[in-house]
Parts: structure tokens; C-alpha cells; sequence
């Protein structure tokens, strides 16, 4: 299991900077209320249906398609980053976490590379008392890289800083290029602890058939885990 990673991506971050600050839209608040404290805001430039206010990426209404909202005109540097990324985009977002504020540990359950989904944060504005936890690992995430984080884990973020944390926040969908992709970064990895369990009960199972079939399949599983 793939908890974070840095993708071996870069973005035009000055060019990415220059649109944030130029955007004429007011920033609406983070619906999720219940997992910050502070200012958690949020603009919208791909979402369901395209609307611009729409700040949940994953509630679909019946035959509703991702599309671009009107803002994505103004960012032609985002444009072409998410442009360049072989894969279906869903949701493009900028989240900005102001001076202070601070996201509750929380899961984003089945948003995870091996779920076949994959959320992708790129530092647009960000300082050196932002800290950002995979669980209790610091991510240090710096403006214009491309990372992966397993939202499916617990995360939290605290801006202790004075100026506010702003990311590029891109869901896609996981293909062959993704995987690629991946394959090439530096990943930071951990057991499927559900994965193992499952293994194991298998292993247990199968322990109690005395096959040469069952034999080679408690061999295979082994190899597995000692993988993992």
C-alpha cells in the first residue's frame, strides 16, 4: 500500500502563483465543517456539472459529467498541467488553508491508488510551519512538487505559519500510465494490514486440505507476505 509519494512531476509554479492571486472569485468554505477549526476555503475549477460553487468533488447528480468551470479560463498554467497528466481528471480544485487553521485527523475512505483513484497536491503557496501528517509521518511537501497522498489513511494538517497554505488538488482516475508513473516515484509504503489478514485466514483455510493444490497455494500466499 502506497501511503505518499513524490511524483516525478513538476509544475510551472510561478506561472501557477501568479493565476491564484489573479483570480476574481470569492473563496467559499470547506463543507466538511467537522474536521477543521479555523479557515479552510475553497475554489473550484473542475467539478460536477462544472459549477463553480460546488466544492464536494464526489457527489455526482444522475448523468452529470466532470467538466471544467468557468475559472479554469483563467488558469491556462493549471490548464496545462492537468492537460499533461495521461489520465481521466475529475475534480481540479485550490484549497487554501489559512494562517492558523488546522484539518482534524480524518479519512477520505476508498480514495487511494489501489482503489483505482488517486488525489494529486501540488504546493501552490505554502511556508515552513505547515505540517502535514500521513498518519504520524511529516510530509514535506515544497511549492511546485506533485505528491500523492493515500487519502484513505489518516491525515491531518496544521498551517502554524503566517501566510496561508494553498494547494492544487487534482483526483484522477488510476491507468496504465498512472501506474507508470508511480513506478517511477518515491514512494512511501506500508503493509495492506486488511490485505494480510486476509491472507493469513487463507492460509489457515487452506492448511486444513491436505492437496498438493492447497500445498502450492499457502506457498504462493507465503511469497506474498514476505513481499509485502
Amino acid at each position: 500500500m502506497i501511503r505518499f509519494a513524490q511524483l516525478p512531476l513538476t509544475a510551472d509554479i510561478t506561472s501557477i502563483q501568479q493565476e491564484v492571486q489573479q483570480l476574481t472569485h470569492t473563496w467559499i468554505p470547506h463543507l466538511n465543517t467537522y474536521h477543521y477549526t479555523g479557515n479552510w476555503n475553497v475554489t473550484s475549477l473542475r467539478s460536477p456539472g462544472g459549477i463553480t460553487d460546488n466544492s464536494v468533488p464526489d457527489i455526482m447528480q444522475d448523468n452529470q459529467q466532470y467538466n471544467d468551470t468557468p475559472l479554469m479560463a483563467q488558469c491556462p498554467g493549471i490548464k496545462a498541467f492537468t492537460a499533461s497528466l495521461q489520465c481521466d481528471i475529475m475534480s481540479v480544485r485550490l484549497l487554501n488553508l489559512q494562517s492558523g487553521a488546522v484539518i482534524k485527523p480524518h479519512r477520505d475512505f476508498e480514495l487511494c491508488f489501489e482503489k483505482g483513484e488517486a488525489r494529486l497536491h501540488v504546493p501552490v503557496f505554502t511556508n515552513a510551519q505547515v505540517r502535514f501528517l500521513c498518519e504520524d509521518d511529516l510530509v514535506p511537501m515544497q511549492e511546485g512538487q506533485c505528491w500523492y497522498l493515500n487519502a484513505n489513511i489518516t491525515h491531518s494538517v496544521a498551517n502554524h505559519g503566517v501566510t496561508d497554505r494553498i494547494h492544487l488538488v487534482i483526483d484522477c482516475v488510476v491507468n496504465d500510465w498512472v501506474k507508470a508513473l508511480f513506478a517511477r516515484s518515491d514512494k512511501n509504503e506500508a503493509p495492506d494490514l486488511q490485505d494480510v489478514a486476509t491472507k493469513l485466514a487463507m492460509i489457515a483455510a487452506l492448511k486444513t486440505h491436505n492437496t498438493d493444490t492447497a500445498k502450492a497455494m499457502i506457498a504462493s500466499l507465503e511469497a506474498q507476505l514476505q513481499a509485502q
